[in-house]
């Protein structure tokens, strides 16, 4: 019998970013628990998860918190590889991919 996984997803409902992990957490059918954040009262929890920026999403897999949602997807993607990739296999596509994703990124945050 394999070791119970723990999941959780630090997060705020309106955030575009925790969207994308929910997307794919969801895809890769891996559960996990939610846990939104008050960004104008972080918790200890979000403080201890992402020192360094303070901000969500967050995604901590058994105790371990993994930040930046790009960050995230990829760390989801090398995981729970066994289901359906979340990037092309081709490098080149690949690359398109990144940085489509970071375009979109710098375009939501620069609004």
């Amino acid at each position: 019998m394999g070791e119970v996984e723990e999941v959780k997803l630090l997060m705020t409902g309106l955030s575009p970013f925790a969207g994308r992990i929910i997307w794919a957490l969801k895809l890769k059918g891996v559960e996990f628990e939610s846990v939104e954040e008050d960004l104008t009262n972080k918790s200890d929890l979000l403080l201890q998860s992402n020192p360094v920026h303070q901000k969500i999403p967050v995604l901590i897999h058994n105790g371990k918190p993994v930040s930046e949602s790009l960050v995230i997807m990829e760390y989801i993607d090398e995981v729970w590889n066994q289901t359906c990739p979340l990037l092309p296999a081709d490098p080149h596509q690949r690359a398109l991919t990144r940085f489509w994703a970071k375009f979109v990124d710098e375009k939501v945050t620069s609004i």
